[in-house]
This record gives structure tokens, sequence and C-alpha cells, in this order.
């Protein structure tokens, strides 16, 4: 039983929680010990339901219910060896009880071994009438298994038990799209429509099919059906904004998305997407009024910060696109997207050492891309800092072995730095992964490709 509000069913809850803050031991029935435990457990106040459950134990010692909560939080807590000593007591005591079973099962998942606890959990299945949270259990074992047809078809027995049983449905859907079985999705989502034609969450989910697929008009239709199933669905007004940004009906996203900030608290997602779509309709200066809001909303929302740069960035102002990343970046100072956009907006405002510590950052960051190392290196060949461009190549080449843009760059500077063996084998290399790419010795290094040494050995190369 679950304690409601404003009603005679709390009353135990009350005098239990009264009973703590004195000295007074008060006796309750074994079940109203269980609806106290059960309450606790579900508002996560495991302090709390180990207190039940201690109290509940010293007046009913026999209680098997209660036993199996204490065995529920040596499983939370880890403590699966006292779980199992227990259980094996219970089922000594009730071999017909599946909770019993559950709760083994549950160990077993805890331990990664996730057939036997499917094999107990069907062994439950024996035991009671209750199947729809066995099913459900068994449901999500397979998929910690990542057996997503097995997984599809206990989640469908949940549906067959429970047709309101929104949760089996997604986690259907779930395996369906794992699997990119969108049409076979499809399928069974019209045949659950036929049983459930007022079901907003199964129109919904069809509307994400055909969206998948680039089915726009049946998306938007699907959507529509969700929305007359339930006026008030944030999630349809929502993936319906998203099918009409894709059929370049921007307005109209703009009227779905700001039905949901009406019906809800506003979200991030939404402010940002209106945005986007003013951005479409080149409308600037509302375009920048919902970004703004978008990370006032939510400063940690990067898509936020990175739209607001990119727009400053497409209009050419750099300064803007600057000011705004170095905010983002002191919000959140270990985001790799926020260090190369700052990189590459300093690099257009020729600010090169500031460009080459976000590339240098960015790297840190793990963003291995070959176009960041070649860009740090690069701004660090202009900066005259050429030991530390060939530490940065070689740390390149680890990633990227036998890559013609590494290999001439390498080259170009163990020939300025007058390291000829070196430069000849960074050189023939290059040429031997890509012959085309000698232009860089030119643009990167033009004093380099003028001396007689390097000319001979590209001559001695092109024979």
């Amino acid at each position: 039983m679950e304690f409601g509000h404003n009603d005679n069913n709390n009353l135990p809850l009350t005098k239990f929680e009264s009973m703590l803050k004195t000295n007074h031991v008060l006796f309750f029935d074994s079940e109203e010990f269980e609806n106290i435990i059960h309450h606790y457990l579900n508002q996560g106040k495991i302090a709390l339901a180990k207190k039940a459950i201690k109290l509940g134990l010293n007046q009913h010692p026999t209680s098997i219910n209660l036993r199996l909560f204490k065995v529920e939080i040596y499983v939370f807590e880890d403590k699966l060896e006292e779980a199992d000593m227990l259980l094996s007591e219970l089922y000594i005591l009730d071999p017909t009880n599946e909770e019993i079973y559950i709760q083994k099962a549950n160990i077993f998942s805890k331990k990664d071994d996730h057939e036997q606890a499917i094999e107990i959990l069907k062994k439950a299945l024996e035991l009671t009438d209750d199947v729809l949270d066995l099913y459900s259990l068994i449901g999500m074992e397979y998929l910690f298994l990542d057996q997503f047809e097995n997984a599809k078809l206990f989640f469908k027995k949940c549906l067959e038990v429970d047709i309101n049983d929104y949760s089996a449905l997604y986690n259907v859907i779930y395996c369906f799209e794992f699997l990119k079985q969108n049409d076979e999705a499809i399928t069974y989502l019209n045949q659950f429509l036929d049983k459930s034609p007022y079901c907003e969450v199964a129109w919904h989910q069809l509307g994400k099919q055909y969206f998948a697929l680039k089915e726009y008009e049946k998306a938007l239709t699907s959507y529509d059906f969700a929305i007359i199933s339930d006026d008030t669905f944030v999630g349809a007004y929502l993936e319906r904004g998203k099918v009409l940004e894709q059929l370049k009906r921007y307005q109209d996203a703009i009227e779905n998305y700001t039905i949901t900030l009406q019906l809800d608290e506003p979200t991030s997602f939404a402010l940002l997407r209106i945005g986007g779509c003013y951005e479409k309709l080149e409308n600037h200066e509302l375009t920048l009024q919902y970004y703004d809001r978008a990370v006032h909303e939510d400063p940690q929302l990067d898509k936020g910060w990175i739209a607001i740069t990119k727009f400053y960035n497409k209009k050419g102002d750099y300064q803007n696109a600057l000011t705004f990343i170095n905010k983002a970046i002191n919000i959140d100072s270990e985001n790799v997207k926020y260090w190369k956009l700052y990189a590459q907006i300093n690099q257009r405002l020729h600010f090169y050492e500031e460009a080459e510590h976000g590339y240098k950052k960015t790297i840190e960051l793990g963003n291995y891309e070959l176009s960041t190392w070649l860009s740090r290196g690069d701004l660090l060949i202009k900066l005259g800092e050429s030991q530390e461009a060939i530490f940065n190549f070689e740390q390149a080449i680890e990633f990227y072995p036998e890559n013609a843009e590494i290999e001439y760059r390498m080259a170009g500077l163990y020939f300025k730095l007058k390291e000829l063996d070196k430069g000849t084998f960074y050189l023939k290399n290059g040429f031997k992964h890509n012959e085309d790419y000698t232009f860089i010795l030119d643009e990167l290094f033009p004093n380099v490709s003028k001396e007689l040494l390097v000319k001979n050995i590209l001559k001695q190369i092109y024979k």
C-alpha cells in the first residue's frame, strides 16, 4: 500500500515518525511496517527504512516479508553474501515465495551473472499469477546481455498483460530501434494502436519511427494524433516542431515550440530550437533573444553557447564570438567543443598564441582529430616554436601513422633545424604516402623548399 496525502493511510507513518522522536516504542502490525518500509525505500530514505526494518523484526521476528526487506537493503549496500545467506534461510521456510526468487535473481544480476538471474526469474513465473513485474525483470536482464530480440519478447508480454504499461512500450520500441527495425516497429505500433487508438505514447513513438525514416508527412500526422489524444503532451509538440523544421515550415515550428513553453516550465531545448528557427528566417534580433534565454535557462547547455558563437562567426563578428565562447569556458572549462571554437576564433583574429593554447587544451581534453594536431602544429611553426611543433607532430603520428600531411611538416621542421638526415627521412616518407602534398613545404617552409639540397632530393624522388 502506498501512503497518500491527507488520508488515513498515512496515519501509521505519522505515528512511526512521532515514535522516532521519543523514547516510547509503539506497536505496529507487520503489514503496517511493510508499508512504512516500502514508503521509505520509494523515497530513497534508506536510513529510515533500516530503522523500520529493525523495529519491525523486533516486534515480528518471524515475518518473512520484513526479512525480505532486509535482504533488499543488503543487496542495495552490496552485502551480497549476507543477502544470499538470509535468502537461503527464507527459502527453507517458504520455498514457493516468488519474492525470494526475485531477490536471488537480483543478487546474480548484481554479480553480472544475468543468464542465471533469468533462469531464476523464469522459475518464479511458475509460482505466481502476478507475472507483470517478472516479465519486466526478465526483459531487463536480456537487455543487460544485449539480447534485444529476447528482451523485446518479454516486454511485449508485459503489454499483453497491461496495455497501459508505457514503460514496457518504451522498452519494446528501444529494442526495435537498437536493432534498426524501424519498419517492424511501425507495424507493431499500428497493431498496438488498433487495440488502443487513443494512446498518445504510441502515436508519439510512431512519429519518431517515421521521422527516423525521413517520412516527415507521416510523422506529422502521427504527432497530430498524439496531440488529439492528449493536448498537453509536451513531447509531441517538441517532436512535431522538429518535423516542421525539416519541412522548412519554420514559423509553424516556432508555434509548436512556443506551446511547450506555455504548457510547462520553459526548457532550454525548446528555446534553442526557436532561436534556430528565427535564424533560418533571418530574424537576427529574435535569434539572439532566444539563444540568450536558452543559456540563461541552462548555463551548462553547450549547444546554446555554441549556437550563439557560431551565429556571430557566420556574421564575421569574431570579437563578439570570442566574448561568448569565453563566457562558456568560464562556466565549463572542460568542454572540448568550447576550446576548439576558442582556438578557431582566435586564429581568425590572428591571436596565434591564444589559438595555439586553445588547440593544446582541445588535445589535452581528448580531441585527437587530425585537423586539431595540424592546426596546432602550424601555429607553433608560425610562432617559431620548432621543437614544440616537432613534439606535437610526433604525438600526432602515434594516432595517424604514415600520414603524408604530418610527414611533410616534420621534414620541413628538421630541414629548418639543419637536421638533414631526419629531414630527408620524413620527406621520402611523405612522398611515398602521397606525392601530391609537396606543396606543404612551399606554404609552410618557403625558405626550406628553395634550398638546393631539398630540390635535389625531390628530383631524385621524382625519378
